[in-house]
C-alpha cells in the first residue's frame, strides 16, 4: 500500500524476502487476520493508532508455520504451528516477521483458520465478558452480533447461563445469530429496533449491553439499557465511539465500561485465547468463518467488510 484511501489502495507488490533478527522469527503465512479497524487504518482515519509510513503492509494477525529463527530465539519454534502478532503492520505477505514472544503454538486439533479468529475476536469477546461480569439469567444485547466478536459473544453469554438479544442489519445476519443460539433477534435498521428489545427483556431493557457499532445504534443501546445494567464500548464500526453523558448514565444508574479497556486486555490476550481454544474443543464455541480470500483479492475482503456484507470472520489466505 502505497497512499491512504478506499480499498482500491491495497495493491499486490514484491518485497524481499524477511529476515529474523535478534528476537525475532520468520513465519510463513497461510492465514492473515482482517479487522474492522484495519479499515479505517487503511482509510487514514482511525483516531487510536498513530498512522503508520508509508510504503506499508497491513495485517497485525497472521498463522502459519515457523520457518526461521533469529539470535536468541528457541530452535524448538522451527517448524511449529503458530499465531503470530506481527504488530501493526506486515501480515498481508506470504511471509512475515515477529517478535518471538508475539508467537502463539496452535493445538494440533485446531485449524489455523479457526486459531486466527479464537486469537484475536475470541480474546477480545471473553474479555469483555469478564469485564461486564455476565451473570446468569441476566438478559445480554449483542450489538454486531454477526461479526467476528459479536458471534462469540453470543455464545460465550449464552454459556454464562445469560438470555441474549442479538441485533444485525439484515435476514442472512439474524439467521446466522439465531444459530448461535441468541434468544430473541433483532434488524437494528428498523426505526423501532429497542422497542423491539425492550419487549424481548419483558420491558426492562438489557442488563449488559455489548456496544460494537456506536453512532445512533450506540446511542439508542444506551437509552434502552436497563436501570443498574452495564454498558460496555469496543467498537465504532459506526464511525463514532458512543459517547455517554456521566450524568445521564448516573441519571439511569447505568455503568459505562468505555472503549478505553481494550487498552488493558494485552497482558491477558495469550491466556484468553487459550480458554477459548479450550472452550472451542469442548465445544462451547465455534469460531464463524464467514468468508476467505486470496491474498490477491485483498482489496475486496476490505470492501465486504466495509460494506457490512461479510459475515462472522474474515480471512486471508495464502
Amino acid at each position: 500500500m502505497v497512499r491512504f484511501g478506499g480499498p482500491e489502495a491495497l495493491v499486490l507488490g514484491q518485497a524481499p524476502d524477511p529476515v529474523a533478527g535478534p528476537g525475532q522469527a520468520v513465519v510463513d503465512v497461510a492465514v492473515a487476520g482482517i479487522s474492522f479497524v484495519e479499515t479505517q487504518i487503511r482509510r487514514g482515519v482511525d483516531k487510536w493508532h498513530e498512522r503508520p509510513r508509508l510504503p506499508y503492509v497491513p495485517g497485525g494477525l497472521v498463522a502459519g508455520q515457523v520457518s526461521a529463527v533469529g539470535a536468541d530465539v528457541d530452535s524448538a519454534w522451527l517448524g511449529r504451528r503458530v499465531v503470530a502478532g506481527t504488530g501493526e503492520t506486515g501480515g498481508f505477505a506470504e511471509r512475515a516477521v515477529a517478535q518471538a514472544d508475539a508467537l502463539f503454538p496452535v493445538p494440533d486439533d485446531l485449524g489455523l483458520q479457526e486459531a486466527v479468529a479464537l486469537f484475536s475476536d475470541g480474546s477480545t469477546a471473553l474479555g469483555l465478558v469478564e469485564t461486564a461480569k455476565v451473570s446468569p439469567d441476566e438478559w445480554v444485547l449483542v450489538e454486531a452480533a454477526a461479526g467476528g466478536v459479536g458471534s462469540l459473544l453470543v455464545q460465550l453469554a449464552r454459556a454464562a447461563g445469560a438470555r441474549v438479544v442479538g441485533t444485525a442489519r439484515g435476514g442472512r445476519k439474524l439467521d446466522l445469530i439465531r444459530t448461535l443460539g441468541a434468544d430473541a433477534v433483532v434488524d437494528y435498521s428498523e426505526p423501532d429496533w429497542t422497542d423491539r428489545v425492550l419487549d424481548a427483556t419483558g420491558g426492562a431493557g438489557p442488563d449488559v449491553v455489548f456496544d460494537g457499532v456506536g453512532g445512533e445504534i450506540g446511542r439508542a443501546a444506551f437509552e434502552a439499557t436497563a436501570r443498574g445494567g452495564r454498558f460496555s464500548v469496543h467498537g465504532a464500526a459506526s464511525g463514532e465511539v458512543t459517547a455517554v453523558d456521566p450524568a445521564r448514565a448516573s441519571m439511569k444508574d447505568v455503568t459505562v465500561i468505555g472503549i478505553e479497556q481494550l487498552f488493558d486486555f494485552g497482558p491477558q490476550v495469550a491466556q484468553w485465547a487459550q480458554r477459548m481454544m479450550e472452550l472451542a474443543a469442548e465445544g462451547v464455541v465455534r469460531p464463524f468463518i464467514g468468508q476467505t480470500f486470496p491474498l490477491e483479492r485483498a482489496a475486496e475482503a476490505h470492501a465486504a467488510i466495509e460494506k457490512r456484507t461479510a459475515v462472522g470472520k474474515t480471512l486471508l489466505l495464502m
